[in-house]
């Protein structure tokens, strides 16, 4: 095993910076690193946090439920309480797209509930906004709009129960 080595406080800036740009360049494991190391400086450090957070999400493509526990473990030391629910919104939203892009048996339904559920927690949101902000509005729109216009994406269908009557 290997130990890190720590950054300086004075270097967490412009980690914070290339933390962002590895995840534009969809380099978030590079991107998640980095967090990690601001976070051993600066636990409470709400904008790593969020990069973090955001970073982990981007990986849901390759791991998918291993990913959701790990990015909702960063949700409660997020301190405010509309970020909380913002970003579980944004993890169940991403969740669900990257379900959808994975395909298979069954995944318009279960990217369906992942959806809702992001839905719902926009909806809690929203009334914990600051001024002048809809982004969990704005969110609601987007997988509203995306279940809208993917007939395939709706709840599961409950197949019809006929007994079967021995003879």
């Amino acid at each position: 095993m290997f130990d890190t080595k720590p950054i300086s406080t004075d270097a967490v800036p412009a980690a914070l910076e290339k933390a962002r740009h590895y995840r534009l360049l969809n380099q978030s494991w590079a991107a998640e690193s980095i967090c990690l190391d601001i976070l051993q400086l600066e636990p409470t450090h709400q904008e790593a946090l969020i990069t973090l957070l955001l970073a982990i999400t981007d990986q849901f493509a390759d791991e998918l439920s291993a990913g959701v526990e790990r990015a909702r473990e960063v949700l409660p030391r997020l301190e405010a309480e509309y970020k909380r629910a913002y970003y579980a919104g944004i993890i169940c939203e991403r969740r669900g797209k990257a379900q959808l892009r994975r395909g298979g048996h069954g995944a318009g339904p279960v990217a369906y509930g992942w959806f809702r559920e992001a839905m719902q927690w926009y909806e809690k949101a929203e009334p914990l906004k600051p001024p002048n902000n809809d982004e969990a509005r704005l969110r609601w729109n987007t997988c509203a709009r995306l279940l809208n216009r993917n007939p395939d994406v709706k709840p599961r269908e409950e197949e019809p129960f006929e007994p079967t009557f021995g003879e």
